[in-house]
């Protein structure tokens, strides 16, 4: 599906988020970061002269409408691509659309792993990019006794399940295995809650996602859980924090690629950019970082081959680098996922993440969790320079 020659064509983009739900609060920090890459793009020229144009709708944290917008947004609003989804269930909505369609879905959040699709840019981290390097992390520094709590889908389900396999590796204990709905009421969460207590875990590892999550949090410190266990978590970020009472999460764990935190021109020129366009009471997340850089670099990838056909974009991505917020980053043509920057970071009262530990390169994505043991995370070979500058 070639752009054509007339300039003056505008390139049609739509965006698949949530503005109302348990987790909109998330997602709105992802469609704003959609914005800021696109008006950024259109500043300088848009794609190969095109202006390009968003088109989003309200998907309501609801995988059957997400489904029904990316049809809407293909057939009737002519979008050439679709860049968006939280969610696990939203994405897998939305894969058969546009494999019915050959369109692209350029997804923009960590997951679980274990997927490919030809029709899909996978922009987060994957396993060994997030949970793994938790897992050492865990178990080095606080304790090999686990207690997983997740909300009831597919990523908290897999990472799970990902999760017990490190642990049994390293001769820890997994206490119990617990989920919970989207909508999670507190009489649900506090029977949980009760248990932890009992079981006196070293590391309560939670996948619960939306609103519950900040009810989790607030429930565990009330129980005192929180004064002997570390909860740690590849979900919670800064927008969860802005949630929660202030300092109600201090202490306590996430895994991810980016934070607002980190030091670097990039990323000082992004917080700067997102909070002049949005308020600097809106914190950023790895999430938004995510949608951020993947809305510029296909976007950048479409105008240079001159197509929004998928294979041609991921061919185009794997030959050049950018420079993310969270660092420079590359697809990977093996498996269509991304070298990223795994990090570990804590909690701070002011709602930020102080980094405990990251990694020095790029790591390359196994969706597979091929190479699955501790050990072989900590002796994977950094990215050759001339390999990130494409």
């Amino acid at each position: 599906m070639p752009l054509g020659t007339d300039p003056r064509r505008p390139l049609t983009v739509g965006a698949l988020f949530s503005q109302t739900g348990p987790t909109a609060f998330v997602e709105r920090s992802q469609l704003n970061a959609f914005h800021l890459a696109v008006e950024e793009i259109n500043a300088t020229g848009g794609v190969a002269g095109r202006e390009v144009v968003p088109v989003t709708y309200d998907a309501q944290s609801d995988p059957t409408r997400f489904s029904q917008l990316a049809e809407h947004m293909l057939d009737e609003d002519r979008a050439s691509l679709l860049i968006g989804c939280y969610m696990t269930n939203t994405r897998q909505a939305v894969v058969p659309v546009v494999e019915r369609r050959r369109a692209l879905l350029a997804y923009a959040a960590p997951y679980e792993g274990f997927e490919y699709s030809p029709n899909v840019i996978y922009g987060g981290a994957v396993p060994n990019q997030h949970i793994l390097p938790l897992a050492r992390y865990l178990m080095r520094h606080v304790g090999k006794r686990f207690y997983l709590v997740g909300t009831r889908y597919t990523f908290p389900v897999e990472s799970n399940r990902v999760m017990m396999t490190l642990v049994a590796e390293q001769s820890g204990d997994v206490l119990s295995e617990r989920y919970v709905k989207l909508d999670a009421r507190r009489s649900e969460l506090a029977q949980i809650v009760d248990d932890i207590k009992k079981k006196k875990p070293d590391v309560v590892f939670s996948t619960v996602v939306g609103e519950a999550a900040a009810l989790f949090y607030e429930l565990c410190r009330d129980a005192r859980v929180t004064e002997t266990t570390t909860i740690a978590s590849l979900t919670i970020t800064e927008a969860e924090l802005a949630l929660m009472p202030r300092g109600l999460a201090e202490g306590h764990l996430t895994a991810a690629t980016y934070f607002q935190s980190i030091d670097s021109p990039e990323n000082r020129r992004f917080v700067a950019s997102y909070t002049a366009r949005f308020g600097a009471e809106q914190p950023l997340n790895a999430m938004a970082e995510t949608a951020y850089g993947l809305t510029h670099m296909v976007l950048a990838a479409v105008g240079r081959c001159n197509s929004v056909e998928p294979d041609a974009v991921r061919v185009e991505l794997a030959r050049s680098s950018f420079a993310a917020p969270q660092g420079e980053v590359r697809l990977d043509p093996d498996n269509s996922h991304f070298y990223l920057w795994p990090r570990i970071g804590r909690a701070e009262a002011d709602g930020q993440f102080r980094i405990l530990e990251e990694t020095p390169f790029a790591v390359k994505p196994d969706p597979y969790l091929i190479n699955h043991s501790l050990d072989d995370w900590d002796t994977l070979p950094p990215v050759a320079p001339a390999v990130l500058a494409g």
